[in-house]
């Protein structure tokens, strides 16, 4: 078994917080690494830090509203800074200035995304200006898709939580319901079972929908996923 697939393995078994970001520490040429939520649909939240220059990263970032991490997620895609005091000041304007008395030099940031849901990003950085290989941000694109099913399905267990309910179906006619939309959603955008699975519990938890409410939906052809060059898109069909 490849590292990376370790890597991913470690990430989807996650018991904790530290676990999901660990394995990014482990396997790339990193100083410190975040994941965190960021935005409307889980609130702005620091998961887990490997260290305090990760975790004011975040936090710098979720105060002024700005940085890569926003663009990473809006965009669902990594940005890459191999001189980072040097390159955000122009973008960022507030958070460029905050950067430069951290002991940061590069960020290589990934966005946490399942579908069109905007979940937050994975911020890694190094006390050295230098790029992140090619074949390392490749891999770094596929375990942020490992985390990204996990910071979901924490989403909706906090959720599930809060309120007090069960978020899963319930009943013989529910679950063979929500397994057929999810078969179609695996068609439809390409993905596997889990995915498919996760894009309707993103998209109830998201709407404050029922999972089965959903599934009945996609069956009757009101709600449909697709696979696009920018991601898995939504659509309604009414």
């Amino acid at each position: 078994m490849s590292e990376l697939d370790e890597a991913v393995r470690a990430i989807a078994r996650a018991p904790n917080g530290d676990a999901l970001s660990r394995p990014f520490l482990d396997l790339f040429p990193v100083t410190g690494v975040s994941v965190a939520t960021v935005g409307s649909v889980l609130g702005n939240e620091t998961l887990t830090a490997t260290d305090g220059t990760a975790e004011r990263l975040d936090e710098l970032q979720f105060d002024l509203g700005e940085g890569p991490c926003w663009d990473a997620m809006r965009a669902d895609a990594p940005v890459i800074l191999a001189d980072a005091r040097a390159s955000t000041p122009a973008v960022w304007p507030l958070f460029g200035a905050a950067l430069q008395s951290l002991d940061v030099r590069a960020m290589f940031v990934f966005p946490v995304r399942v579908g069109p849901l905007e979940l937050g990003a994975i911020d890694m950085y190094s006390d050295r200006a230098e790029p992140l290989p090619d074949e390392a941000v490749d891999d770094a694109r596929v375990m942020a898709r490992a985390v990204s099913r996990v910071v979901l399905r924490y989403g909706i267990a906090r959720q599930a939580h809060d309120a007090g309910v069960d978020p899963e179906p319930v009943g013989v006619h529910s679950r063979r319901i929500v397994h057929q939309a999810t078969g179609r959603v695996l068609v439809q955008a390409d993905v596997t079972v889990d995915e498919a699975y996760l894009l309707i519990q993103g998209h109830a938890y998201s709407t404050g929908a029922r999972v089965t409410d959903v599934a009945a939906e996609i069956l009757a052809g009101r709600l449909s996923f697709s696979a696009t060059e920018l991601g898995i898109e939504e659509h309604r069909n009414e």
